[in-house]
């Protein structure tokens, strides 16, 4: 495949799409869906300051949903020969599945927004010799600290289109672009430290020298962390670090799917206050330029703008077709899909958090800030407990130069620090969740 024949790819992928619908209805399904993917990657991986690997992939697929008396079946394909059999093994697995009252209905063709600033032509047009380029940018960067050297990195640029199909009339197709960096970096001195740093967006940079600079700062402002005492303070967590706390308690807590089966602390909440006033947080799948902005979801619902917090209230919660079927209120347009080879589920888009007080945070707080975190994956989704540990924290004071801390463990409850959460101005886009850094009280054990 050229870089040229992209749109003649997707728009044949189309045709087999609506082929493979027909089929499925001629098997028996009483609605069906399609999902289609094609796109092209180009990856740039290092290894200390060499690049281990460039490459250049394509990939295409179909994802079939067939439904019978509401049970969903499910299977996919990127060999477009084997259509009759990815129709039949879907209805047979309906049929397996047996009757789902709670299920109403595929989403029927609804009027979509196309979002701003997801598409870059020159992403699309984009080689590994450009790609390479942009690599070498970003250890250009890195090199201009001294006592610092990158430890791996990569660069990524993608250029995709995806469609939904299904017999209730809905087609949908949309093509985007995505470009991603990152690296990480060692100090080596009298101790030894780390950093990393990222980039994301859907446009193209040419350069990414700031990227390995910040990435090798990061690792020499950690040398020489001194100890840190236990107890409980004012912590600031940057977006990085929120980002990765959001990601394992609240958003779960936020799908509806675990509301209704009893999996989520907000459960018969909405309503209720469960955060400090100050805090609004939204899920928009419109957002210009976001990270999983677009025009429909993953079953083709329009996206949409949904307040989930405000005034410290919760306001509702995210919802794909079935689940919003389950209570008779409309989708919130957060279906999300991994890919083709995987049925759609519910998640968030772009979920943005802020405040109309938001300030300076750094320069008014006596206490700690906190880069990143290990272990977040570990937080309890539904209690919200948890307990991680710092990585590339800092002694601060209004006034004073910032101390970098050795180690450090942070230990709370989501949930509870969000009753008393402060807001910062230092937005940024971590994937798809934006955010600025926040102040909590918390406790926190040094070493």
């Amino acid at each position: 495949m050229k870089i040229s024949d992209t749109s003649d790819s997707i728009d044949a992928l189309l045709n087999y799409g609506h082929t493979l619908l027909s089929q499925a209805l001629r098997e028996g399904a009483e609605q069906a869906e399609v999902y289609g993917m094609s796109g092209r990657s180009v990856n740039i991986d290092l290894r200390r300051d060499v690049v281990e690997l460039a490459s250049q992939s394509f990939h295409r697929g179909l994802g079939l949903r067939a439904v019978i008396a509401g049970g969903v079946g499910f299977s996919s394909t990127s060999d477009m020969s084997l259509l009759p059999f990815v129709a039949k093994s879907a209805v047979v697995s309906a049929r397996a599945r047996g009757a789902d009252e709670s299920w109403r209905s595929l989403p029927r063709p609804e009027k979509v927004v196309r979002p701003e600033g997801i598409f870059d032509s020159r992403l699309q047009r984009i080689g590994p010799e450009e790609c390479l380029d942009i690599a070498q940018s970003m250890l250009s960067g890195c090199r201009t600290v001294k006592e610092v050297e990158p430890v791996a990195g990569s660069v990524a640029c993608i250029c995709g289109s995806g469609f939904v199909i299904n017999s209730l009339g809905m087609e949908l197709l949309e093509t985007s672009t995505l470009m991603h960096a990152s690296m990480d970096t060692i100090a080596k001195a009298a101790d030894v430290a780390t950093g990393s740093e990222f980039f994301n967006s859907r446009g193209y940079q040419p350069s990414l020298e700031d990227v390995g600079r910040a990435a090798a700062e990061q690792a020499f402002s950690s040398l020489g962390g001194c100890r840190a005492e236990s107890g409980t303070f004012d912590v600031l967590l940057k977006p990085l670090a929120v980002a990765e706390l959001l990601d394992y308690t609240l958003l779960p807590a936020l799908a509806a799917d675990n509301v209704q089966k009893g999996r989520s602390t907000l459960a018969g909440r909405v309503g209720e206050k469960i955060s400090a006033e100050s805090l609004v947080i939204t899920d928009d799948g419109l957002l210009p330029g976001g990270m999983d902005s677009s025009a429909f979801d993953g079953e083709g619902v329009p996206s949409q703008r949904t307040v989930l917090i405000d005034d410290g209230i919760l306001r509702g919660y995210l919802y794909d077709s079935y689940t919003a079927g389950k209570e008779g209120v409309p989708s919130t347009g957060n279906a999300v899909r991994s890919g083709y080879t995987g049925l759609p589920s519910v998640g968030s888009r772009n979920l943005i958090v802020g405040s109309p007080d938001a300030r300076d945070l750094l320069a008014e707080t006596k206490g700690l800030v906190v880069g990143g975190l290990i272990g977040a994956h570990t937080a309890n989704p539904i209690s919200g407990d948890f307990s991680v540990e710092a990585k590339n924290a800092f002694l601060i004071a209004p006034g004073e130069e910032a101390r970098p801390i050795r180690s450090l463990m942070l230990a709370g409850n989501f949930f509870e620090l969000l009753k008393d959460v402060e807001i910062g101005r230092d937005v940024r886009a971590i994937g798809a969740i934006v955010t600025p850094t926040i102040k909590v009280r918390m406790k926190v054990v040094g070493s």
